[in-house]
């Protein structure tokens, strides 16, 4: 387990994460590119503490998830699944984005033409993506 921190660009929020990989996926779908201005690029934690609470903003997405977000400067700092009580934060709000790897890219029937990540990972298309949780993968 390695215990990572991070903050918003105002520094109004900031977290320290129990991060058992410093693996991080992108995700193409059309709800994270339109919150995050791009790909969401983030990792899972297994446990994180925030500062700053009185500054998170969640926004409910979905029936599963939330978006949140620092309401001071607008740094999108995680998206939370509700149904498992886990956080996955962005990469770019961690104090060393170095030490993360990309793992694989998820929505990519939904990525738009005018960019592409380099590198051999698992690209996973919308379908088999959400065919992961259906089928008991």
């Amino acid at each position: 387990m390695t215990q990572m921190t991070g903050h918003c660009l105002c520094g109004g929020v900031t977290f320290s994460a129990d991060m058992e990989k410093t693996d991080y996926h992108a995700c193409h779908c059309s709800m994270c590119r339109r919150w995050a201005g791009s790909p969401l690029m983030a990792a899972g934690a297994q446990t994180v503490t925030f500062t700053g609470d009185d500054k998170i903003g969640r926004y409910k997405s979905s029936d599963w998830a939330e978006r949140g977000f620092c309401t001071n400067c607008g740094t999108g700092l995680f998206y939370y699944l509700i149904p498992a009580d886990q956080y996955v934060l962005s990469i770019g709000a961690f104090d060393d984005a170095e030490a993360f790897k990309m793992a694989g890219e998820i929505f990519i029937d939904n990525k738009p033409g005018g960019y592409g990540f380099a590198g051999d990972h698992p690209r996973l298309t919308e379908a088999e993506f959400m065919a992961k949780f259906t089928d008991g993968n």
